[in-house]
């Protein structure tokens, strides 16, 4: 009988016993939410706790002579891209070409025979930058590591995402010389910022199909994105929620997301990065239902079925500049991303040897 339905029993006891099942189910439904809630932070904990190592903490050691040589370099290469050539993108074809050609260069300073990989955009040829160095043992073993050199429209991007371009050639000129188990790429991608992101024209989304058409076995792709901004004041880190719950509020980290299906990829970067940097970090395996968890290249090879993550200091969730005409390069913390880099430099040494 539903509680609704017309009874004999007097009227007294008929409210007090509707009373008494509608405080029941009231209580079955707290009990509910309540432990739906505590599974989500359940889960969200998996996601942290199920990283390796530890991140660092305490006072940053003094750059090395090496780290000083690379803060030096980004600082740069940075300059060049924000400062120099400015804006980049389809609106902007001069500057577009210009640095293509400067990031073309670079690498073949450094000892690389570079592909383009062309395609045509609003009438406009665009290219992906590949460079590659075979592996000795397990050559049919790729590591792809990329960074795009788009930016959004008014905007100079030192930030985003010429630290990451920075980055990219600083780590290809330091890995170029040395003989790797792995094949390793370095990539540097077009058309990664809307109105191509996302879409059949982004140049990573092209790139990784390519791949896939080949069969190539990518074991992960690691994308560099937006790496160049810290803060030590509390408060300054934001996240999608929940996420506020179990992260810090304080944006002194690199930090490695991925998505579930990359959660074996995003351990093994996380625990090497942790063992080789004393620099903060954060890594998480993030549920496909958090859009921002693939807001860059790596979001175009799990397209492609490969595993990805992305490197990044979390840009609109901390940089206070992001897309903004204000992304110059004097906003960049040019120790502290030479510091990430450095470590970036050994994890993909580990990672191609291992």
């Amino acid at each position: 009988m539903s509680i609704d339905e017309p009874s004999s029993e007097a009227p007294d006891a008929l409210r007090a016993k509707r009373q008494s099942v509608r405080w029941r189910i009231v209580k079955w439904s707290f009990r509910g939410v309540l432990l739906a809630a505590v599974g989500a932070i359940a889960g969200m904990a998996w996601m942290i706790s199920g990283m390796p190592g530890k991140s660092y903490k305490g006072a940053l050691p003094s750059l090395t002579a090496a780290q000083q040589e690379l803060r030096d370099e980004l600082r740069r290469d940075v300059g060049k891209l924000a400062d120099d050539i400015g804006e980049r993108n389809v609106y902007t074809r001069g500057s577009l070409d210009e640095a293509v050609d400067w990031i073309e260069s670079e690498f073949k300073h450094a000892g690389y025979a570079v592909e383009r990989q062309t395609f045509e955009v609003m009438r406009t040829p665009c290219h992906n930058l590949i460079v590659e160095l075979a592996g000795k043992k397990r050559a049919d073993e790729i590591l792809v590591v990329g960074a795009h050199y788009d930016t959004v429209p008014d905007c100079p991007g030192a930030n985003d995402n010429g630290s990451a371009v920075a980055a990219l050639l600083a780590l290809a000129r330091r890995l170029a010389q040395e003989p790797h188990a792995r094949t390793l790429r370095f990539v540097a991608f077009a058309n990664e910022e809307p109105p191509f992101f996302w879409t059949d024209e982004m140049g990573s989304l092209i790139y990784a199909r390519r791949c896939r058409e080949r069969d190539e076995n990518i074991i992960g792709m690691i994308a560099l994105e937006t790496m160049g901004y810290y803060s030590d004041e509390r408060g300054s880190q934001a996240y999608p929620p929940p996420f506020s719950l179990l992260y810090p509020s304080t944006g002194d980290f690199i930090a490695f997301v991925g998505n579930m299906k990359s959660r074996p990829f995003i351990r093994t970067v996380v625990g090497a990065f942790r063992r080789h940097a004393q620099f903060p970090s954060q890594g998480a395996a993030i549920p496909g239902i958090v859009p921002q968890a693939g807001w860059s290249d790596h979001w175009s090879f799990w397209q492609a079925g490969y595993p990805g993550l992305m490197v990044t200091d979390t840009a609109p969730f901390r940089y206070p500049h992001y897309h903004m005409p204000e992304d110059t390069s004097d906003k960049i913390d040019y120790d502290r991303l030479a510091r990430v880099v450095a470590g970036m430099e050994d994890v993909i040494r580990e990672l191609v040897n291992d």
